[in-house]
């Protein structure tokens, strides 16, 4: 089933917003679930739902932009930020894939002593510390992403559709 369309207007432009939130509020639930323990403890199974939420929403949002990008005139800067979407996968993929692993070390952790509130139910130090780095290399670098499209898109629907001055014929 395609997404072409949503109540007339082209579904890319609706559901690049879902990304836009979504991606980056996973990239930074991600770092501080993974840097504070008392942080994972509230998230819980959210921190895995909504990165694959936001890894649902890319796939959904670029075969939607693929379609728009049929049905407009293609310039280099469309074919700019189609190039900039594609490379948004694996990144959220990337997200996915570290959120659930933080979860289930927490989620380990917690098992193996079970009641403990403190940092004896917590990930060991070190392994802590390299999900914390991996998470801000992934969270960084898909919100990076993220920007780099959205700043092409805007730049490939706006820059010739408006005059830098103001036009007279209000009335």
């Amino acid at each position: 089933m395609e997404l072409d369309l949503i109540n007339g207007v082209p579904a890319h432009v609706l559901l690049v917003h879902v990304v836009v939130v979504l991606v980056p509020l996973t990239a930074l639930a991600l770092v501080l679930c993974a840097a504070l323990p008392p942080v994972m403890r509230r998230f819980g199974r959210a921190l895995p739902v909504l990165a694959l939420v936001s890894l649902i929403a890319v796939p959904l949002t670029t075969d939607a932009g693929e379609w728009l990008e049929r049905h407009v005139g293609s310039d280099a800067l469309v074919r700019r930020h189609a190039e900039l979407g594609d490379g948004l996968l694996p990144w959220s993929v990337g997200l996915f894939l570290v959120s659930a692993a933080v979860w289930w070390l927490h989620r380990r952790a917690a098992r193996r002593t079970p009641g403990a509130a403190g940092p004896a139910g917590t990930v060991g130090v070190p392994l802590r510390v390299a999900a914390s780095v991996l998470s801000l290399v992934v969270g960084i670098g898909a919100a990076v992403q993220v920007y780099r499209i959205g700043d092409s898109g805007a730049k490939a629907a706006w820059h010739d559709a408006y005059s830098t001055t103001a036009r007279s014929d209000r009335g």
